[in-house]
């Protein structure tokens, strides 16, 4: 609308091993520029998984961020192979690459459910036999183009670790009553954990 600040170029400037760096140009109604930047990473999903006790899964991990461990609910970046299976995915031959980078949850769930289901599996040996969404969060709506998916797994199953090769985590269980506590103590302060733990704990407990 005119009457609405609005993008008219976007710059690549940077390349990362994961991210891209961009700077977007708006122009406002008056006819002013501005400058923003936007970063743009592969979009995710998150579970938090409940085993057979009614105990909440996590993985303790080192994180470069931080230079220090942090407490998480299983969670990784999506594949070209989620999307291939999708009903997204199977359109034009961009598409792959849209849900990847772009789009909502709601309008690929496929996609954000094989992410989910991949990365528990992965680093935790379980696989939740039913998944239910959460909602999906933007780490930083002002910066990143990231959305990442969240989960609640139950009906876990046995299945088989295959972390990659510079992932080094353990796998911890706890009570749902330990998980609210580890968060107001800040033991975990990872964003997608907290939603996480606070959604179970208002839809399940």
């Amino acid at each position: 609308m005119s009457d609405k600040i609005r993008k008219i170029e976007r710059t690549l400037k940077y390349t990362g091993h994961r991210v891209k760096v961009y700077e977007d140009t708006m122009i406002t109604p008056e006819g002013e520029k501005l400058y923003y930047d936007y970063v743009e990473n592969r979009n995710g999903a998150g579970i938090l998984l409940v085993d057979e006790d009614g105990k909440l899964v996590f993985v303790r991990q080192y994180r470069q961020v931080l230079d220090g461990e942090s407490i998480e609910i299983p969670a990784g970046c999506m594949e070209p192979d989620d999307v291939a299976g999708s009903s997204r995915g199977n359109q034009a031959a961009g598409a792959p690459e849209d849900i990847l980078t772009k789009g909502e949850a709601p309008e690929n769930m496929e996609a954000f459910i094989k992410c989910a289901r991949r990365e528990a599996e992965e680093e935790t040996g379980l696989v939740p036999g039913k998944l239910h969404f959460i909602n999906y969060i933007v780490a930083s709506v002002g910066l990143f183009s990231e959305r990442t998916a969240v989960f609640i797994g139950t009906d876990c199953k046995p299945g088989d670790i295959n972390r990659d090769s510079d992932e080094y985590m353990d796998v911890i269980r706890i009570t749902p009553e330990e998980a609210l506590k580890y968060v107001e103590t800040g033991k975990i302060h990872d964003s997608k954990t907290i939603i996480a733990i606070y959604a179970y704990l208002l839809k399940f407990c």
